[in-house]
C-alpha cells in the first residue's frame, strides 16, 4: 500500500555515565581515582535511499531507538558507544514537528545524509576531577540524556514535470508511453493510488522526470477525497501538463476540467497555480470532430499562454511534438533544488530542567544552602576547576532561578552558599 504520509517517535541515545572508583592494589593503598567515561548515545540519522519512493515501512513500525552509551568502568575503562539507527527515506521527504506542523528538515538537494539528533555524549569518570586538593574526587559527570520527538512525514514527489487531470483522462497511460514507467493501468476511477515517476529520454529531448499526479477532484484543496496528499506533490514540479480527455468519453467537459483543476491550485497556495502550464487534449484516437474540440481549447486557452497539443496515448499520435514543447519549456526555467527551510529548531529543555530543588537560609550556620537533585546532577556533571566549567556553573545557577531566590532570601555580597561539598562566597 502506498503511504506518504507517516507519524514515527524517534529518540537518541543517552550517554553513559562516568564512573567513579579508585585504584586497588596490594602495595598501592592510596591508589588515585580511575573512574572510566561513559560511551556516547548513538545518533538518530536520516538518509535518501534512491530505491524507494513511498513511506510505507513507517505505517507500522512507529518506535525507533538508537542505543544507549555504556557506563564507564574501573582501571580507566571507557563504555563503549551507542550505535546509530539509520532511517532511509525517499528523496523529497519533508520531517515536520509533531506538535506544531513545522519544518525541521527536508530531504532533499544537498541533504542526502543528515544527524537528526545527536546522541548525548557520555560522561566523564572521576579521574578527570582530581586535583591537588581533591585527590580523591567521589563523583562522576553523569552520560547527557537522550533526545526525543514526534515527528509527521510527508513526502514530496521530486519531478520536473507534473501530470494533472481528473481521474479516468489518461495519465498514466501517457506516462507508460513517454518514460520507463510501468503503472498499474485501468479503466475505472482512482486507478491511480500513488505519484508515478518515470524518466523522459527520448532521441533530441533531454532526459526529465515526470510525475503523475493521481487524479483530483473537486475540492481537493479542502481536503475531498485524497487531495491533500496528492497535491503536495505538485509543489517541486517545475511545469504542469493538464491532460483532459478531449473526446469526452465519460460526458465530461475539458474545459470546465481544466478551470476546475486550476481553482483548486489556487487555493492550495504555494504558488503552483503560477507555474507554466501546457494541454495536453488525449484520446484524439476516439474523437469524432477533432478539429472542433481543438480549435475550441485553442480558443479557450491560447490566448491565456497555454499550448494545446492533440495527443493520443494509446496510438502515441501527437506524443513527439509534446515532450519537444515540454523540453523547450524546461530549458527557459532552469532547474532548481527547491528545497524547504527549516522553520523551528527543537528544544529539548535544559539540562535536567524538570528537576526539583531548593534554597534556603541556615541561621545556625549562617550560611545558605542549595539542595536537591538538579543541583547535586549539574555539581556531578560540571568541572568546578576549569574557567569553561565554573562560568557554566554560574550561568546554570542564573538560568533556572537559584541567584533570584537567593536575593529574596536577602543574600549580600560575601555571604556564604552551600551546595552539598561545596562551598561559595557570594559576589554579584
Amino acid at each position: 500500500m502506498f503511504a506518504d504520509r507517516a507519524k514515527i517517535y524517534v529518540r537518541s541515545g543517552k550517554g553513559g555515565d562516568g564512573h567513579v572508583s579508585f585504584r586497588r592494589e596490594k602495595y598501592v593503598p592510596d591508589g588515585g581515582p580511575d573512574g572510566g567515561d561513559g560511551g556516547h548515545g548513538g545518533s538518530v540519522i536520516f538518509q535518501i535511499d534512491e530505491g524507494m519512493n513511498t513511506l510505507t515501512e513507517y505505517r507500522f513500525n512507529k518506535h525507533f531507538h538508537a542505543q544507549d552509551g555504556e557506563p564507564g568502568g574501573k582501571k580507566n575503562c571507557r563504555g563503549k558507544d551507542g550505535e546509530d539507527i539509520v532511517l532511509k527515506v525517499p528523496e523529497g521527504t519533508v520531517i515536520k514537528d509533531e506538535a506544531s506542523g513545522k519544518i525541521l528538515l527536508d530531504m532533499s538537494g544537498d541533504n542526502r545524509r543528515v544527524v537528526f539528533l545527536e546522541g548525548g555524549r557520555g560522561g566523564l569518570g572521576n579521574q578527570h576531577y582530581a586535583t591537588s586538593t581533591m585527590q580523591a574526587p567521589k563523583y562522576a559527570k553523569p552520560g547527557q540524556p537522550a533526545k526525543e520527538l514526534t515527528i509527521l512525514m510527508e513526502l514530496k514527489s521530486i519531478a520536473d514535470v507534473g501530470l494533472v487531470g481528473f481521474p479516468n483522462v489518461g495519465k498514466s497511460t501517457l506516462l507508460s508511453v513517454i518514460s520507463n514507467a510501468k503503472p498499474k493501468i485501468a479503466n475505472y476511477h482512482f486507478t491511480t493510488l500513488q505519484p508515478n515517476l518515470g524518466v523522459v529520454d527520448m532521441e533530441g529531448v533531454g532526459g526529465f522526470v515526470v510525475a503523475d499526479i493521481p487524479g483530483l477532484v473537486e475540492g481537493a484543496s479542502e481536503g475531498v477525497g485524497l487531495g491533500l496528499d496528492f497535491l503536495r506533490h505538485i509543489e517541486r514540479t517545475r511545469i504542469l501538463v493538464h491532460v483532459i480527455d478531449a473526446a469526452s468519453t465519460e460526458g465530461r467537459d475539458p474545459i470546465a476540467d481544466i478551470y476546475a483543476i486550476n481553482e483548486e491550485l489556487k487555493k492550495y497556495g504555494s504558488d503552483v497555480a503560477k507555474k507554466p502550464q501546457i494541454i495536453a487534449a488525449n484520446k484524439m484516437d476516439v474523437c469524432e470532430d477533432k478539429e472542433a474540440v481543438i480549435a475550441k481549447l485553442k480558443k479557450e486557452f491560447e490566448p491565456q499562454g497555454y499550448e494545446v497539443f492533440p495527443i493520443s496515448g494509446a496510438t502515441k499520435e501527437g506524443v513527439r511534438p509534446l515532450l519537444l514543447h515540454i523540453y523547450e519549456l524546461l530549458s527557459k526555467y532552469p532547474k532548481k533544488s527547491i528545497t524547504f527551510e527549516p522553520e523551528m529548531v527543537p528544544e529539548f529543555g535544559g539540562l535536567y530542567s524538570n528537576e526539583p530543588f531548593e534554597v534556603t537560609y541556615d541561621a545556625k550556620e549562617k550560611q545558605y544552602v542549595v539542595e536537591g537533585p538538579r543541583i547535586e546532577k549539574m555539581l556531578g556533571y560540571t568541572n568546578l576547576d576549569s574557567e569553561k566549567g565554573f562560568k557554566f556553573f554560574q550561568e546554570f545557577l542564573k538560568d533556572n532561578g537559584i541567584l533570584d531566590r537567593l536575593e529574596e532570601l536577602g543574600i549580600k555580597e560575601g555571604d556564604t552558599v552551600k551546595m552539598y561539598g561545596f562551598s561559595f562566597d557570594y559576589y554579584k
